[in-house]
């Protein structure tokens, strides 16, 4: 290690079978079950020597739950300031809904221009602790950038794996910052395999749950929610899911703050994944009362960020939203489009269009009963929509 790690960082330890691991040079899946691996805390000393109001008072963004991430103390991260983004009342909404409260949490604002910023912050500083002078992940877009700006505030090599189809704003991106940027035909699935096919062993591989740090990242959008709402959660979660580390990240997150004193126990938002009708292996799953995905067949969407064809942590996921009482729903194309326009004109964002899958699946729900009266609930917008002018441009072109 070129850092050190946190005191209270105990180790690693696999989803799937519970296998422990050191921490000090995690690279890969569990090697039992080839699952995602988990990191550990010390929880018991964090609560006894952090108040929960010291660390929400910082509102320093990611980086302000050092006590909760793995890097040490007093070491520097490689930070842009991600973090600590809005969450937006719907005050209109949730009367129409007979509801206690709709918030829209914006990630649109992070430094790269999503939620992906969060993740990648924490994997590419832990990269760097770790020895590593490249990077390398397969994406649909968002995480391309995200990795570009932060290693290259790192000073390390960015080496991304896109679809062809990539939007070919996140493409210019990210060459922007310096990364390499190979297009592979297929899909994100296919960018994966080509990078494990051509990748020396120096290589950090950064893929989604394929290391156990950007979902200590993401983990951070649960955090800020019990800040944001004075440590009391929502009873409903919605969120656009392709790989799904910012929805086990907020499950951790709650357990964490459980453990800590910080919730009240046994207490949990119900997880809702959201997919569309052209890519969702989870929800296909989950309705079919499955344990695990099977890959999707020829995934097409507009939302790129939810065309993921097969997770490695499906079951991670489905296990959380069987035990959280959550659910998963599927929109058709025409209603996520028409809900980016939607989400966009009620919270003053400009959408993404995996928000816009996350509003059409509240309005269905919503209108179908289910959700109670008086119910708060959060809908999350992953990233701007800045980036996805022909999603826009479609969208906008189906309601002349």
């Amino acid at each position: 290690m070129n850092a050190s790690l946190s005191p209270y960082l105990l180790g690693l330890a696999c989803t799937e079978c519970g296998r422990e691991l050191d921490a000090t040079a995690p690279r890969g899946l569990c090697p039992a079950c080839a699952r995602p691996l988990a990191a550990r805390y010390d929880l018991a000393a964090v609560r006894a020597k952090t108040a929960r109001a010291e660390v929400a008072a910082r509102r320093r963004g990611v980086w302000g739950l050092r006590e909760v991430l793995p890097l040490g103390l007093d070491e520097a991260p490689i930070s842009l300031g991600e973090g600590t983004t809005p969450l937006l009342p719907l005050p209109d909404v949730a009367r129409r809904h007979g509801l206690g409260a709709v918030f829209v949490k914006e990630e649109g604002g992070n430094p790269t221009g999503s939620f992906k910023a969060r993740g990648l912050s924490l994997a590419v500083t832990m990269a760097r602790a770790c020895g590593a002078t490249d990077v390398a992940l397969p994406t649909a877009g968002n995480a391309g950038v995200a990795l570009a700006a932060y290693a290259a505030a790192g000073g390390l090599a960015a080496h991304v794996f896109v679809p062809a189809d990539c939007p070919p704003s996140f493409v210019v991106a990210a060459r922007a910052l310096g990364a390499d940027v190979v297009l592979v035909p297929g899909f994100i699935t296919d960018a994966g395999r080509k990078l494990r096919e051509v990748a020396p062993a120096t290589w950090f591989d950064l893929s989604t749950l394929r290391e156990p740090w950007r979902v200590e990242g993401k983990k951070t959008m649960g955090y800020e929610l019990a800040f944001d709402l004075a440590f009391t959660l929502p009873d409903a979660i919605l969120y656009p899911t392709g790989g799904g580390t910012g929805l086990v990240g907020m499950a951790k997150a709650f357990d964490e703050m459980e453990a800590l004193g910080w919730i009240e126990p046994g207490r949990r938002p119900r997880m809702i994944c959201v997919q569309v009708e052209g890519c969702a292996p989870i929800a296909r799953a989950f309705h079919d009362g499955a344990d695990e995905a099977t890959p999707w067949e020829a995934p097409t969407t507009a939302a790129a960020g939810i065309r993921v064809p097969a997770a490695v942590g499906d079951r991670w996921m489905l296990r959380i939203l069987r035990a959280t009482g959550g659910t998963a729903v599927i929109v058709p194309e025409a209603a996520m489009l028409a809900g980016t326009l939607a989400l966009s004109r009620a919270a003053g964002v400009l959408a993404s269009p995996e928000g816009g899958a996350v509003w059409a699946a509240f309005e269905r729900l919503a209108e179908g009963g289910g959700f109670a009266p008086g119910e708060r609930v959060v809908l999350f917008d992953t990233g701007s929509g800045l980036a996805y002018g022909a999603a826009l441009e479609a969208a906008l072109s189906s309601v002349r």
